[in-house]
């Protein structure tokens, strides 16, 4: 593996390619690159103008596919309790929800129309973790774009983690992508998500490829869910997640950091470890626990087939006369209006 130091204002990145070994010929190669760096937390326009520098860097080592990690733009809230306790509210929780809400997007919306024209502008298929806003209510949620500057949809994250639960709400079953593009089948499941067994499922019945994974947990156990992903779903598995230190989250007390007093402003409050898999569980590139980095890799799209050859999880390895699966994937409204038919006006 060859590492290659890069700057970006004086960010510390390298892209890591494992080029591979013997006859590709006859396999398309696809190059990816996973973004590990932090979001700049209440300023999503200085966000995107950042996630355009890294861009920019990723094509120049030759990307077609750009990952970025979960809730890069609008902010994972991590350390943050929004002072929330069972039964209790505080006023200074809903103020911090408030700027939260402040700093997400809409969809479609400006930020959306932007992150399109990156991608069209370094003709690059582009994947982004945002923190989306309908109404009042956040959704954790992963957009899709395509080299030619389209937007071509989005994830939302259908379960929420732990506290989660009280700052976003729920995915449904109609934002289940799988986008058949040049470089592969893509689409993305968030976090935790990626150990739902049911949801993988059915992402592996729409035959996705690349399987992109933004993420905003660092354990060492999370490489072990990601390999596993790569074997039972015969795919290239991308893992995208910040490396954040204190400092890169505003100070306190604008912004309340749980166990505050134990950590100083260089302390790593997220470590990273974004990492690239091949369909036969060979770690690529990763996983980066040393800070901020474009980590990058070239897929041999033809693996895919060599690995479904010993296990396709549903094809030749599934039992659908014993297991089946239904996905339900039409929206779930709240409400839903109906027309009485009745002219404007009318009281009969």
């Amino acid at each position: 593996m060859s590492i290659v130091p890069a700057a970006i204002d004086e960010i510390p990145v390298f892209a890591e390619v494992d080029m591979g070994a013997g006859d590709q010929s006859s396999s398309t190669i696809v190059r990816a690159t996973v973004v590990q760096a932090s979001t700049i937390f209440y300023d999503t326009p200085a966000t995107l103008d950042k996630a355009e520098r890294l861009l920019a860097e990723a094509v120049s080592y030759g990307a077609q596919i750009v990952v970025f990690p979960e809730a890069f733009v609008g902010g994972y809230p991590r350390g943050s309790t929004f002072g929330v306790t069972i039964g209790n509210r505080t006023a200074k929780g809903k103020e911090d929800f408030r700027k939260y809400h402040a700093a997400a997007i809409t969809v479609p919306g400006p930020e959306v129309d932007r992150l399109a024209a990156m991608a069209g502008k370094y003709k690059v298929y582009l994947v982004m973790g945002v923190i989306e806003k309908e109404g009042y209510t956040l959704y954790c949620t992963v957009l899709f774009f395509d080299s030619q500057g389209h937007f071509l949809g989005k994830h939302r994250k259908l379960m929420p983690t732990a506290l989660e639960r009280i700052i976003w709400g729920f995915g449904d079953g109609s934002t289940v992508p799988v986008f058949e593009t040049p470089v592969g089948k893509i689409g993305a499941a968030i976090c935790w998500e990626n150990r739902m067994p049911l949801l993988r499922t059915a992402m592996y019945a729409k035959g996705i490829e690349i399987y992109c994974a933004p993420t905003a947990d660092s354990r060492d156990i999370w490489q072990a869910s990601m390999t596993h992903i790569a074997l039972e779903g015969g795919c290239f598995v991308l893992s995208a997640n910040q490396f954040c230190r204190r400092k890169d989250y505003p100070p306190h007390p604008e912004y309340e950091f749980s166990g505050e007093q134990d950590l100083s402003p260089e302390s790593v409050v997220c470590a990273g470890g974004s990492v690239i898999i091949s369909p036969s569980g060979t770690v690529l590139a990763g996983p980066n626990y040393d800070g901020e980095a474009l980590i990058s890799a070239d897929l041999d799209l033809g693996e895919i087939a060599r690995a479904k050859f010993d296990f396709d999880v549903v094809g030749h390895y599934a039992r659908p006369e014993v297991f089946s699966l239904t996905v339900k994937d039409h929206p779930n409204s709240p409400v839903n209006f109906t027309s009485s038919g009745k002219p404007e006006g009318s009281h009969k």
